[in-house]
């Protein structure tokens, strides 16, 4: 395995505070660095294409992934993304080839997964322990295995969103007229569904099953009310994405606050959503 501790020194030297001397601390700032965004670039699109119930879905899904990696004696860091993964393009699928809508598809499987997750659970007492630091995400457990898969995913995901970032637009207004247009659809929603269903499984290990979504969603709604154009919209949510990360770890490492990291992180970024509001109400005063 590489040795990523000159990253870590590179990371300790451009943000010297105390707390970011450990460590701990500097692979988690990494990971953070890495999974924000790709939050970021995959909220856009969950915003645009109305999925924040899919990705809720996805992320309830680590419950079963992680309780059966328990179970199987296997590392739930890795059941967990590779279950979710089979989830997320399962609920693709079935929304492509059932005359169900979205909705009634999603919340089928969201049940599904939470109720096999649960029976698998209710067979040993002794796992409800190892999944609540998943139920509430712990970004300081990260590993250097995880921030080299986070790495190649990031690697991935920005290459799929420079080649087909125009075109999952273009499928999000209107698919149909999309297909006319020799938009490979089909192809385009899979992938989508896939990478969408990774960076959630990661990103519940930075802030829990109860507060991935927000990762996705308060970021990009904040940056939609900042930014004037698709492109403004897409560096805003970057923006806003990474530095709640930043902020949020630093901020949860004080000895004053002394809070969980995720939900730290959560609260910076709607704070954000409020400065964005604001400036919005602002704005359309000054039209009226």
């Amino acid at each position: 395995m590489p040795d990523l501790s000159p990253l870590y020194g590179l990371l300790a030297q451009l943000l010297p505070f105390d707390c970011l001397q450990a460590r701990f601390m500097q692979q988690a700032l990494a990971g953070l660095l890495l999974l924000a965004p790709m939050t970021a670039a995959m909220g856009i699109l969950v915003v645009n294409f109305r999925m924040s119930f899919f990705a809720d879905a996805i992320s309830h899904s680590a419950f079963a992934g992680v309780a059966l990696g328990l179970l199987l004696a296997l590392d739930p860091d890795w059941t967990m993304p590779a279950f979710g993964l089979l989830v997320g393009l399962g609920i693709m699928l079935m929304q492509r080839t059932s005359s169900l809508s979205s909705d009634t598809v999603i919340g089928v499987f969201f049940s599904a997964m939470v109720a096999f997750g649960l029976a698998i659970v209710s067979r040993d007492r002794s796992l409800a322990r190892d999944l609540q630091r998943f139920l509430y995400g712990d970004i300081l457990t990260i590993s250097d295995g995880q921030i080299l898969a986070l790495m190649g995913l990031f690697a991935v995901l920005m290459t799929f969103q420079a080649c087909c970032y125009n075109q999952l637009l273009y499928i999000g207004l209107n698919p149909t007229l999309a297909r006319a247009h020799r938009v490979r659809v089909a192809v385009l929603q899979y992938l989508f569904a896939g990478l969408l269903a990774l960076i959630v499984m990661f990103a519940v290990q930075a802030v829990g099953v109860l507060l991935v979504t927000a990762l996705l969603i308060v970021p990009a709604a904040a940056a939609r009310n900042f930014a004037r154009s698709a492109g403004a919209m897409f560096w805003w949510t970057v923006g806003i994405s990474v530095s709640s990360a930043v902020a949020g770890l630093l901020l949860s490492a004080q000895d004053w606050a002394r809070t969980a990291t995720g939900a730290t992180i959560i609260l910076v970024a709607c704070g954000w959503f409020a400065l964005s509001m604001a400036a919005a109400f602002r704005r359309r005063e000054r039209l009226i």
